[in-house]
């Protein structure tokens, strides 16, 4: 009999251990809900690290991705294809400022474009001296060389030095701290409106409209990495437009494909004119299959009004979170911004939590030793997150 124990040791043997993996194989999967190789049910709190806003094996997207599949999936990218140019059309209009879309098959990808895109328009609007990208402590842009010199979070780089020169990092919601840094050499501003793997902090408000504001009297460009924030998940399509601001580009990746691999940069036709052909380039990047999914994504997220869902049940998942924290003394924060939230916690008991709360088949994550995240898909029900809450409160109450 196939079960989770045996297929975990076949995995053990033959693949690099990279990941903390978790003890249980899944096998099918439909919207919010998971099921093991030997049929438990799980509701999901984390969509793939927030790569499925629209569900697990969402019906919708499955059949528009089957029928890409049979006709064309990979034609290379020296050719045209027409789910890659429809999708770009969407993404365009759904930006506002958008004109030009680069794609590549993952988040870090597309911040490593973004980089080289931001450098290149600099360089030729400037000199090669302007070269430098500010970004943020605990941010996380990628594990690439690139986005891993972007990623201010030293116990992530240090094994992996020396590090790509020209990265400066700033403080998060300091915009003293911002200003101290730029200089000549400044090409772009580079964060998250959201910082999700590190816990769930918000940027605020006045911080989001000082950088904008910045970069526009200083011709520095304000590049946005909404690799884990678009697509609905706080509450509106796109994060920045919490802010009532727009970058000049912008990085989307994660919940776009709806579990297919796929990346996007976004900015202007001024901007994007610098990228000629063999300044840039991906193999998989842009393929039909994803790009005909990734199109299939955005259609079910308007057709179905779940950006207005998610704000309404974000609020709603944020509000009964904080009511934990008045309520537990083991709680030291709750974080979030629609359905994005973080549980910080006292003591360093998240693995814990996250091992206990699958045995009951509850998927949640923990971004480290104490704080929770939660990521659920866009499409749960407010019964869902009160099973989540039930389950907290009562494990909290027995801590």
């Amino acid at each position: 009999m196939i079960n989770n124990k045996g297929v975990f040791s076949r995995g053990e043997k033959y693949l690099m251990n990279t990941y903390s993996r978790l003890p249980v194989v899944f096998q099918k999967a439909n919207m919010q809900y998971l099921w093991d190789i030997e049929g438990k049910k799980y509701l999901d709190f984390i969509a793939g690290y927030g790569c499925l806003n629209v569900g697990h094996s969402n019906k919708a997207v499955i059949k528009i991705l089957q029928k890409q599949v049979s006709q064309l999936i990979q034609p290379s990218n020296v050719y045209y294809n027409i789910p890659q140019i429809e999708l770009a059309k969407k993404i365009c209009e759904e930006t506002g400022f958008g004109q030009k879309v680069f794609f590549a098959n993952s988040g870090t990808e597309s911040v490593e474009a973004a980089i080289k895109l931001a450098r290149k328009y600099s360089a030729d609007k400037y000199d090669s001296g302007r070269y430098e990208v500010i970004t943020f402590t605990r941010s996380f842009h990628g594990r690439t060389m690139g986005a891993l010199s972007a990623t201010a979070q030293s116990k992530k780089q240090k094994l992996f030095e020396p590090l790509l020169k020209g990265f400066l990092y700033g403080e998060f919601n300091n915009i003293d701290t911002v200003e101290a840094l730029i200089s000549d050499r400044t090409c772009a501003i580079m964060l998250e409106p959201v910082q999700g793997e590190s816990g769930v902090y918000p940027a605020d408000d006045s911080f989001m409209k000082d950088l904008r504001k910045i970069c526009h009297e200083k011709d520095i460009l304000l590049m946005l990495d909404e690799v884990q924030t678009g697509f609905g998940r706080t509450g509106r399509m796109f994060a920045y437009e919490n802010y009532g601001i727009e970058p000049d580009i912008l990085i989307l990746a994660k919940s776009l494909g709806g579990g297919m691999p796929i990346g996007a940069l976004v900015s202007t036709d001024e901007i994007s004119k610098v990228f000629v052909p063999g300044m840039h380039g991906s193999t998989f990047g842009g393929n039909a299959a994803s790009c005909a999914a990734a199109s299939a994504v955005l259609d079910y997220i308007k057709d179905n009004n779940i950006v207005t869902r998610a704000a309404k049940l974000g609020a709603y998942m944020l509000l009964k979170l904080k009511r934990l924290e008045e309520r537990y003394n083991s709680i030291k924060e709750v974080r979030g911004l629609g359905m994005m939230a973080a549980v910080e916690l006292y003591e360093p008991v998240a693995a814990k939590i996250v091992q206990d709360s699958l045995a009951d088949g509850l998927i949640i994550n923990r971004v480290s030793d104490s704080i929770l995240r939660f990521l659920p898909p866009l499409i749960i029900k407010k019964s869902d997150i009160d099973r989540l809450i039930k389950w907290l409160k009562i494990y909290f109450k027995g801590m």
